[in-house]
C-alpha cells in the first residue's frame, strides 16, 4: 500500500471522493461500463485509458462522452441505469483503500467533520459506502444529484463545506482523478492525490 503525502495546514475539515478514493471500485465501474456500452452498439472492449481519463465526472456525462468517442447513438438514461445495476451487482466484494479510510476514522475521532463528494448518482454512492462499511462514518454526502454542475466545477466541494460547516480555504479535498483535483482547486480547496490508479499525471 502507499502513504499518503498529507500538506501541512490548519484544516477544520476534510471531504473525500468516493470511487477510487475511500474504495477501491474504479476496476468494477470500468468492467460495468464496458458491459452496459456492449449492450448498447460498442463492438470493441471500451478503453481503459478512456475510461480513466472521465474519472469523478457524473455518470450521465460519462455515457455520453463515451458514445461520442466511438461514434455511438445511445439512450444515455438507458444507459445510466443498465450501467448502475451493474455496477452494484458487482459491487459486494470491494475492497478498502486503508491508508484514506485509516486517515477519515482518525479525523472523526479528533472531532473534525468529514464528508463525501462524490459524481456518482446518490442511491449508488450511498450503497457503495453501505457494502464497504463506511456509512456510519460519512453523515454528510454530496453526490451529483445535488449540484448542477459536476466536477471540474467546485459545487460539489463548496456545498461540502457549507454543509460541514467549514470556510473552503480549511478544507482537505481527498481525490484519485484529475477532475476532482481541478474541482478542488478552483473551490480553494488543497488536495491530497490517492495514487490508486497510478501517478497524478503533470
Amino acid at each position: 500500500m502507499f502513504a499518503l503525502c498529507i500538506p501541512a495546514g490548519d484544516f477544520a475539515g476534510y471531504i473525500f471522493d468516493c470511487d477510487g478514493t475511500l474504495i477501491d471500485s474504479m476496476p468494477i465501474h470500468y468492467r460495468a461500463w464496458d458491459a452496459a456500452m456492449r449492450r448498447n452498439g460498442l463492438r470493441e472492449t471500451l478503453s481503459e485509458e478512456l475510461f480513466y481519463s472521465l474519472g469523478g465526472v457524473p455518470t450521465r456525462q460519462v455515457a455520453e462522452r463515451i458514445a461520442q468517442h466511438y461514434g455511438l447513438t445511445i439512450d444515455t438514461e438507458v444507459v445510466f441505469h443498465q450501467k448502475e445495476e451493474l455496477f452494484v451487482k458487482l459491487l459486494v466484494d470491494v475492497a478498502l483503500i486503508d491508508p484514506v479510510v485509516a486517515f477519515a476514522r482518525r479525523a472523526v475521532a479528533e472531532g473534525k467533520p468529514v464528508s463525501v463528494a462524490s459524481g456518482g448518482p446518490r442511491v449508488v454512492v450511498q450503497r457503495s459506502l453501505e457494502l464497504a462499511g463506511l456509512a456510519h462514518l460519512f453523515p454528510i454526502v454530496v453526490t451529483a444529484d445535488d449540484v448542477v454542475h459536476g466536477k471540474p466545477s467546485p459545487d460539489m466541494f463548496l456545498l461540502a463545506a457549507q454543509r460541514m460547516g467549514v470556510p473552503p480555504g480549511r478544507c482537505l479535498v481527498f481525490e484519485d482523478a484529475e477532475p476532482g483535483h481541478r474541482a478542488a482547486e478552483a473551490a480553494g480547496m488543497p488536495s491530497v492525490h490517492v495514487p490508486s490508479r497510478g501517478p497524478r499525471p503533470v
